[in-house]
């Protein structure tokens, strides 16, 4: 999660595309470059150890837009890959 949260803010769509599950990954990804993202904060995790495929983060993320600052809070699906990568599945606004 982190690591994404990292490649929004430094505009690395090609790592985030990477990072996505094939299943419901797009096929390209434009960011937006008026968003300045500022911090994360992690308020749960479940599953997602070493013994597990699949795992779930609720997070806020804060950022300034051209309309101020926001945040967008999400619990995010997480699954791993067969290569052991974790790769993002989906997730729904809070």
């Amino acid at each position: 999660m982190r690591s994404r949260f990292s490649a929004f803010a430094l505009g690395l769509p090609e790592y985030l595309l990477s990072s996505w599950d094939p299943s419901t990954r797009p096929e390209e990804l434009t960011l937006d470059d008026t968003i300045e993202w500022r911090r994360l904060f992690i308020s749960d995790t479940t599953a997602g150890g070493p013994g597990d495929d699949r795992g779930w983060v609720s997070f806020t993320a804060i950022g300034r837009g051209p309309d101020g600052r926001f945040e967008q809070a999400e619990r995010s699906v997480f699954r791993r890959g067969p290569d052991g990568h974790w790769r993002y599945v989906d997730g729904e606004e809070r």
